[in-house]
């Protein structure tokens, strides 16, 4: 007997369809930042727009974010701050932090139209920015301040590369309290332009014709199959996977290794698999954002991180992100980080990190390395080796920025950031379906499927890896993206 359940992967033909229940111009299918984007722009373009999201309210995954924006090349808030920075700095950047699987059209677009976005998030969309730099090292800004440094811009190899600058864009309100002003807001520009939405609306499947063409999404409202018709284009904005495990257990099992998926209850990977059954291709699947948050205190970055061989394996003064990524490489699972007690300042009580003392000592390294079960002398050679530099000011191995290179100095203490053994190890996914800076979905070949468009962490965007994260730009790259992609929706003809 087969199977006729309504899925993701198996989109419902056009020749079964004998009368549509919702009829319009562009279907968005999800109402976080990307999604909302997409439907502004597609109405600002000339179209008609319906809004479908599974959830009781909108905001999605952006509301439970910072909702920090990465944006550069001169912003007005950059000028005012007395920032220089520039497209070609922004662009070197990105390329050399997301590596080789970095995509450079997206890249290039993205810092080129970086002012632009700027400017059409405040003066279209009414998004508050204050003139003025957060200075610390922070995961983020808990003042009403802008500008503040959330990647490894300050870190090696990167200044080698690119001239430095502060990017994201913390909106002006206090506390971590972005993600719900920008979704508000986000939703008033919603209602403002009479955009008709549909809540608690689970988008099933895609309907596509013999030849691939996508021409609406059955949705599934009131417990019955509504049958969508968008004349112009299916945009899909409904996330990433993280909350799907055996999705990242098939794709990305190297990020079972954190603790916490981050996200919103529908990051499922549906949108993904609805574009995979309507031919398209995935991509980057295995990648995924994952943080060790351990600073606050900012001062622990003159500690060190040592693997299970009681060896250094990055530059503590990277983002967060990126040691997170690193950590997780480790032979052995075993990571500890080790300060001079001075260093840990408030912790726990100031910390994410959640990561508990496995050893101090106020007499000797070897004390430590034994208490730690470091193999003997691994330790000692480390820190000799380190104190030795860094008493000069240099760090030969990882190029600690000499900001934060200062000798460790007894006593000494260590705590456990091993994977699995109660650290905090957010997480979340970056890949996704492939597509072209239009929003257009591709097929393994690269060929376009007509009326399907992605944005945000449906789509393979401009992240690709948490080795290179940066702290707002999943925010940025969902609303740039989305308004790609609703253009292009709007403006496809019927």
């Amino acid at each position: 007997m087969s199977d006729t359940r309504t899925m993701p992967t198996r989109p419902r033909h056009l020749s079964s369809i004998t009368a549509w229940d919702i009829d319009t111009d562009v279907a968005v299918i999800g109402f976080g930042g990307a999604g909302a984007c997409a439907a502004i722009e597609a109405h600002d373009n000339g179209a008609r727009v319906v809004l479908f999201d599974l959830a009781s309210d909108s905001g999605g995954s952006t509301r439970l974010s910072s909702a920090e924006i990465y944006m550069g090349g001169g912003t007005r808030v950059q000028k005012a701050c007395g920032i220089e920075d520039s497209v070609e700095d922004m662009f070197r950047f990105l390329m050399a932090s997301n590596g080789p699987i970095a995509d450079e059209a997206k890249v290039r677009a993205y810092c080129e139209g970086s002012v632009d976005h700027f400017d059409w998030l405040t003066q279209t969309l009414g998004v508050p920015y204050k003139d003025s730099v957060y200075p610390h090292r922070a995961i983020m800004a808990l003042t009403d301040d802008c500008l503040l440094y959330t990647g490894s811009e300050k870190a090696w190899p990167f200044t080698q590369i690119a001239t430095p600058a502060p990017r994201g864009h913390n909106l002006q309100v206090e506390g971590d309290n972005g993600g719900p002003l920008f979704a508000n807001i986000l939703r008033r520009n919603v209602e403002e332009r009479g955009i008709e939405v549909h809540f608690d609306a689970r988008a099933l499947t895609l309907v596509t014709d013999d030849d691939g063409t996508v021409h609406g999404v059955v949705v599934r409202i009131d417990q019955q199959e509504r049958l969508v018709r968008a004349r112009r284009g299916v945009v899909l904005c409904c996330g990433g996977f993280v909350m799907n495990e055996d999705m990242i257990r098939k794709h990305a099992p190297m990020l079972l290794g954190a603790s916490q998926p981050i996200g919103n209850p529908g990051d499922t990977g549906s949108g993904i698999l609805m574009g995979q059954g309507a031919g398209a291709a995935a991509i980057n699947m295995h990648e995924g954002f994952v943080s060790v948050p351990y600073y606050p205190p900012a001062s622990l970055t003159r500690g060190i991180f040592v693997n299970a061989q009681g060896q250094r394996f990055i530059n503590e003064d990277c983002y967060h992100g990126r040691v997170g990524y690193y950590c997780l490489q480790q032979p052995g699972q075993r990571v500890f980080l080790i300060a001079s007690a001075e260093d840990f300042g408030n912790y726990p009580e100031g910390s994410y990190l959640n990561a508990q003392f496995a050893g101090t000592t106020e007499e000797s390294v070897e004390e430590l390395e034994s208490e730690l079960a470091l193999p003997p002398g691994s330790l000692q050679q480390t820190i000799a080796y380190y104190n030795a530099h860094a008493a000069r000011g240099e760090d030969p191995l990882f190029h600690k920025s000499s900001e934060w290179l200062t000798p460790l100095s007894l006593p000494l203490a260590a705590v456990d950031c091993s994977p699995g053994r109660g650290t905090f190890y957010p997480f979340f996914t970056l890949g996704g379906l492939d597509t072209k800076v239009t929003g257009e979905v591709l097929t393994p070949e690269g060929e376009v499927i007509p009326g399907l468009y992605a944005a945000g962490r449906t789509a393979c965007g401009v992240p690709r890896t948490a080795a290179g994260y940066c702290s707002g730009i999943s925010v940025g790259d969902a609303s740039f993206s989305g308004r790609k992609a609703g253009r292009s929706a709007a403006l496809r003809a019927d």
